[in-house]
């Protein structure tokens, strides 16, 4: 998404994203999506693995969504996923400290994908926001149909 415009006060523009996973079995088959809104322009995503787990599908979203802004925004972005929220807000800079590990010294599951997030997020100003899933919210429940969608079907032999 290419941002243009009107921007925010800190000269970046401020762009809003919505992004879920899913899972088909978990690990099974899986997808991610992400619905992006900035100045009434609109622009959906998604994308899926053949073998994968939900947490990675939502990390993901996350991840392609971010990848997908050309220049450093300011980013509102919303996730039912606690995992996501609590991992980049609270657990990030702990397991960097240790080495990408746990406090029980455990190597932390799915460090690429958090490895990868963590770069993403260095690049935008990002504010992160939990929304309840499959409660309403427009963006949230487009969000999952996109995850869904993302989901690759198995090949036909």
């Amino acid at each position: 998404m290419t941002a243009g415009g009107k921007s925010s006060g800190q000269g970046s523009p401020r762009v809003l994203i919505y992004t879920d996973g899913a899972c088909s079995g978990n690990p099974g088959p899986g997808g991610w999506g992400a619905v992006l809104l900035y100045n009434g322009q609109r622009k959906e995503i998604c994308g899926g693995e053949f073998e994968t787990t939900n947490n990675r599908m939502e990390l993901q979203a996350a991840i392609q969504a971010l990848r997908t802004l050309k220049r450093r925004s300011t980013v509102a972005l919303f996730t039912d996923s606690r995992y996501v929220i609590d991992g980049i807000t609270q657990w990030i800079n702990r397991w960097k400290a240790r080495g990408w590990r746990t406090a029980g010294k455990n190597p932390v599951k799915n460090v690429d994908l958090w490895q990868l997030l963590d770069a993403q997020t260095g690049e935008h100003d990002v504010t992160w926001h939990w929304v309840k899933g499959h409660d309403g919210d427009r963006e949230n429940e487009r969000a999952d149909l996109l995850a869904r969608r993302g989901i690759p079907e198995p090949a036909d032999n």
